[in-house]
């Protein structure tokens, strides 16, 4: 018999994200996303999903956000922590707030995230956590010191977890993606994004669907036995670190 989870993606209105959340509700899973600003994916919520406003660098915010969650579809059991921000420049140029920024969200944010997620999972005995992080955490990018380090900080969190949590049941993953088609790489020179996919053995970007279907994987029964792993998701860019 197929049991329908609940599950909760950070960041989910675009991108990356909203493919997870469209991956897991084609699983007939109860799914919630959150988003910042703007309006929520029409296509999504129609469909049945849950939509919540919700910055996760404000601890008040986050907290709603799981109130609402459990209230509408129970604790959660899978955790796909996807929000992140990008504030780029040089390191002589970058200022204190532009590292604060990027660590608040991509760092400090999955740490609460998680840390909310815990307990009902630690109580059941099971549950899943895919961390989103990026190649860019384990090759480095110029211009993107505070965005490597924010996200290279994710596979210590995701280990250290896997010590604490492995006994419980839940395991906790990292995904590393390379270059994906979102609004954000589409806004990147064309020059720029040339040169990119030149390092690219496949020759091309990925499809958000691609990455998605990394992230059911690793939520899924069959994945059971895989914890603390870091998967770059790449085309090969990397060649495995």
């Amino acid at each position: 018999m197929t049991v329908h989870r609940s599950v909760f993606v950070t960041g989910g209105n675009r991108g990356i994200g909203l493919a997870t959340a469209r991956a897991f509700a084609e699983l007939g899973d109860r799914v919630a996303i959150t988003y910042r600003s703007g309006e929520p994916p029409a296509g999504f919520t129609a469909a049945g999903g849950l939509a919540v406003r919700c910055d996760v660098t404000d601890p008040e915010q986050l907290e709603q956000a799981y109130q609402l969650i459990e209230e509408r579809h129970g604790p959660v059991e899978v955790l796909v922590a996807n929000a992140g921000i990008t504030r780029d420049a040089l390191l002589l140029r970058m200022s204190d707030e532009e590292l604060a920024a990027v660590l608040d969200a991509n760092l400090t944010g999955v740490f609460r995230t998680v840390r909310r997620a815990l307990r009902p999972m630690v109580r059941a005995r099971q549950g899943r956590i895919v961390l989103v992080s990026s190649v860019v955490a384990l090759h480095g990018a110029a211009g993107q010191t505070n965005y490597a380090a924010s996200k290279a900080a994710l596979v210590g969190l995701a280990r250290s977890l896997v010590r604490e949590l492995g006994p419980r049941g839940i395991t906790c993953n990292v995904v590393a993606p390379g270059l994906v088609d979102t609004d954000m790489t589409g806004a990147l020179p064309d020059a720029q994004r040339a040169a990119m996919i030149d390092g690219i053995p496949l020759g091309r970007s990925a499809r958000p669907e691609e990455i998605a279907g990394v992230i059911r994987f690793l939520a899924s029964a069959r994945a059971g036995y895989l914890t603390g792993a870091v998967i770059p998701v790449d085309g090969g860019s990397g060649l495995g670190f």
